[in-house]
């Protein structure tokens, strides 16, 4: 896109720019929840319940708290180089860019080093049952080799969307979407490769996804054009990702390191559980994709008009994206909870597999609501630079009282239901306090300083 789209989200009609935007976005999540879902679909059907829970169990959730975290801290780059194209600084956009993707090759590089080396002892402390742990660790081993071009991609449609082209992301995942799905069929249904043909299609896809965000960066004419000779890091520019995207990227990794004491709870109860667990965070996703939608289009959108200094601006828009929000999850619980068999039968045939999933969906699933203000609140402050203080408000009110609720409620009350529960409790907590703290307003007063 141009800047003329740029202007647009500056200047035009709010709820018109901000589901323009969002749309592309939620295409884009949900053809990544469905690239992911082809994973669990393909190995749950042709290869079993045990390859079900490997892929998406414990396996998942270690990767998540890794990758989560360069995701998060890419984020401060989405934000800053959304702010320099707002206020049409062509120069520093350029320094921002290039930043960024040096950051994405250095990041790759450590948690490829990392994953490798420490799988095992990971999987290990979670309690991995032994029947899957085999699995899982091919899984990871195999994911973790291939990462550097997933970083590359989410870095690099970032730098797109921070520049308001939220189509060019969706249009490469959509492609990338379809090679991992035939892919996964060649490898699995076709060579009989099991969890080890999965982790090889995604990572095959994810270096399609990295080649052709590069080529579309490479190829632009606005400032946001890459130069592969100047890919490098600027200490400035740097210093102000991190003191943005650290945050986040803390956020991200309490979140996983929260899921993985959850995770280790759900291993106690066996690998029916975990396949449940597994199949039910992927009907579960159609929620996530379209608030994480949201959340992007959001933090753009204030990062932009925060650039431009239209703060009234920003208000109304967080107005518009919370009704919008509100509306889709009322109408996702209903949907979910009313389709809650026939989606779990997409996973898997085993009736004490669906059963399990019912009832953690019983729990969550209507509670939806409560999460909104967390995701849209958040990331206004985010766009505006102001990201400590979501990410404290976040690692207490979720992350901190999540641990707590597991580690001395679930002990008292051993069962599924409970662990569940710590979602709807936490989600509540979270959003008054996130309420409480846009209410006040301290998150706006940087007033455009990048300093």
């Amino acid at each position: 896109m141009k800047k003329q789209t740029a202007n647009q989200i500056t200047e035009g009609v709010i709820w018109k720019q901000l589901l323009l935007f969002f749309f592309p976005i939620l295409f884009g999540t949900f053809f990544q929840q469905l690239y992911n879902t082809a994973d669990a679909v393909i190995v749950g059907n042709f290869v079993g319940k045990e390859a079900l829970a490997a892929v998406g169990g414990p396996a998942a959730t270690l990767i998540n708290l890794l990758v989560g975290f360069f995701v998060g801290l890419s984020s401060g780059a989405t934000v800053i180089i959304s702010q320099f194209y707002g206020a049409k600084n062509n120069a520093d956009v350029k320094k921002a860019v290039h930043t960024s993707i040096a950051l994405s090759l250095a990041g790759g590089a450590i948690i490829m080093i990392l994953g490798l080396i420490f799988s095992g002892a990971a999987l290990q402390l979670m309690n991995t049952p032994d029947d899957i742990m085999k699995l899982s660790l091919t899984y990871m081993r195999i994911y973790f080799l291939g990462v550097i071009p997933s970083l590359i991609y989410n870095m690099g449609s970032g730098i797109l969307r921070a520049a308001g082209d939220a189509k060019r992301p969706l249009y490469f995942l959509i492609i990338s979407c379809f090679i991992n799905i035939i892919l996964d069929i060649f490898f699995v249904v076709v060579l009989k490769l099991g969890v080890a043909g999965v982790a090889i299609a995604t990572t095959l896809s994810q270096v399609a996804s990295a080649v052709m965000v590069l080529a579309a960066l490479m190829r632009t004419t606005d400032s946001y054009k890459l130069y592969i000779r100047e890919i490098r890091f600027a200490p400035a520019i740097l210093k102000h990702i991190i003191r943005i995207g650290l945050p986040a990227g803390l956020q991200s990794t309490m979140y996983s390191v929260s899921n993985l004491i959850i995770q280790a709870s759900i291993n106690a109860f066996g690998t029916d559980t975990i396949a449940a667990w597994t199949a039910y965070g992927k009907v579960d996703g159609i929620f996530w994709m379209i608030m994480g939608a949201y959340g992007v289009a959001i933090t753009t959108f204030a990062g932009q008009n925060f650039g431009a200094g239209k703060y009234d601006r920003i208000h109304k828009s967080v107005k518009v994206c919370l009704g919008m929000a509100a509306f889709t999850s009322v109408l996702l619980s209903a949907v979910v909870l009313l389709g809650g068999r026939i989606f779990f039968r997409l996973f898997t045939s085993d009736d004490s597999v669906i059963d399990i999933g019912l009832h953690m969906m019983a729990v969550i699933s209507p509670s939806y609501i409560t999460y909104i203000c967390i995701e849209i609140l958040g990331g206004t402050a985010r766009g505006c630079g102001d990201s400590i203080i979501p990410m404290l408000l976040t690692c207490f009110g979720i992350c901190v009282l999540r641990v707590i609720w597991i580690l001395v409620i679930v002990p008292l009350r051993p069962d599924v239901s409970t662990v569940a529960f710590s979602y709807p409790l936490t989600w509540t907590v979270t959003s008054v306090m996130f309420i409480i703290y846009y209410l006040r307003g301290n998150w706006l007063k940087r007033r455009r300083g990048l300093q």
